[in-house]
């Protein structure tokens, strides 16, 4: 049957579009089907690295590497101990040269130590450190038994003025203790500074004996912790200290860095002393004749503050103590033979004193009154005086 001519001009356009329908959804499935072969390339690869990673891991886990790391790391913090105890022995090596005693023995032991860490034999190392310490603790000891109690009888009472040198008991124990006393009404307690300003490295440093003359003072101690240059852990910063101090031309050092501070301070005026347990807690006022700070405090109130601590072990080695301390309107300076840290607090509150500071020690310690009653010790960079008024 013959079609009408409209009839097959609709027929030959739908043919076209089926035609047209029919490529695009071929074209279209073509492409579908070349992204899901992608995507599940890339899923299979994705799984393959997840399967070798996994291995990996696998394989780290057996070797035990966070062991390992540990066990490195360990190695590490003893080596590192050893050449810091080595360091530390050193110092004391020459603090033991300025109190003038033959440490011959003692740098060959120290000669060795040093060989033995250079071809990294850390075990030895270690051996002959053990046996260099208590060899320094012997010279110690015997530095200590020179300065055994007076046979004179104990005496806890604290001279009113001037110097004394006397037996004091404090919990079943003698000390000898060197002290020099003042009136803060008619003495002047000062801190004078070689350096005229805040310094951090090569600063100043006199002996005790020119900062007495150059004052006219009638007395005078070390001051405050600082780094000698001697010692090698002060390569960078010799003869500084960072504690606060007020000298005597009203000159605040370290004033920024103890904003915050929680060493101890004690501060002298005109017939009375004050001292705080935190350098925080005093401002910057320079009305008053002096303030030093250091630490520990060993007296507050009247009552003992300090007590040994495992935390510094090189307070709890018998030596020479040296103080700052009042008892009301009374100001004291001086040295305590052969005592721990936490005996000196003992002996200080025997005295009777209402609070007490210790000062710096060891190769520094040196007491004037009328010439050197202690030391006269290393050049150091502050000192404590008494002036008349």
């Amino acid at each position: 049957m013959k079609l009408p001519k409209i009839h097959k001009s609709i027929f030959i356009a739908i043919s076209i579009i089926s035609i047209g329908i029919a490529l695009t959804t071929s074209s279209f499935t073509v492409k579908t089907l070349k992204y899901i072969q992608n995507i599940q390339a890339q899923k299979q690869n994705l799984s393959t690295g997840l399967e070798v990673t996994k291995k990996e891991l696998d394989t780290l886990k057996n070797q035990d590497q966070v062991k390992i790391n540990q066990s490195l790391q360990e190695q590490i913090k003893s080596i590192n101990k050893t050449y810091n105890d080595s360091i530390s022995s050193f110092e004391k090596i020459i603090d033991l040269k300025t109190q003038k005693q033959d440490t011959s023995k003692l740098d060959l032991l120290y000669a060795q130590i040093v060989k033995y860490l250079s071809d990294k034999n850390y075990a030895s190392g270690s051996a002959v450190l053990t046996d260099l310490n208590n060899q320094i603790q012997q010279t110690q000891s015997k530095i200590a038994a020179a300065n055994v109690p007076l046979s004179n009888p104990a005496n806890n009472t604290p001279p009113d003025s001037g110097y004394s040198l006397q037996t004091v008991s404090a919990d079943g124990t003698n000390y000898n203790v060197a002290i020099i006393a003042a009136d803060l009404n008619s003495t002047k307690v000062i801190v004078d500074t070689a350096s005229d300003s805040d310094c951090k490295d090569n600063c100043s440093v006199m002996p005790l004996a020119d900062y007495v003359s150059r004052n006219g003072a009638f007395a005078g101690i070390n001051g405050s912790f600082f780094c000698p240059k001697e010692y090698p852990s002060c390569a960078g910063k010799t003869g500084s200290f960072d504690t606060l101090l007020m000298n005597k031309n009203k000159h605040y050092f370290n004033s920024d860095n103890n904003v915050y501070s929680s060493i101890p301070a004690a501060i002298f005026s005109s017939g009375s002393a004050r001292f705080v347990g935190q350098s925080l807690e005093w401002g910057r006022d320079s009305g008053v004749d002096s303030v030093i700070a250091n630490y520990p405090l060993l007296i507050s109130g009247g009552n003992i503050n300090f007590t040994e601590s495992p935390n510094e072990p090189k307070f709890g080695a018998r030596g020479a103590r040296t103080f700052i301390a009042n008892k009301g309107s009374t100001v004291y300076i001086g040295v305590i033979y052969n005592a721990t840290m936490g005996e000196s607090a003992k002996v200080l509150h025997a005295l009777g004193m209402g609070s007490a500071m210790n000062l710096d020690e060891g190769g520094s310690t040196a007491l004037w009154s009328g010439g050197y009653k202690a030391g006269p010790g290393r050049n150091i960079p502050n000192a404590v005086l008494f002036v008349k008024r």
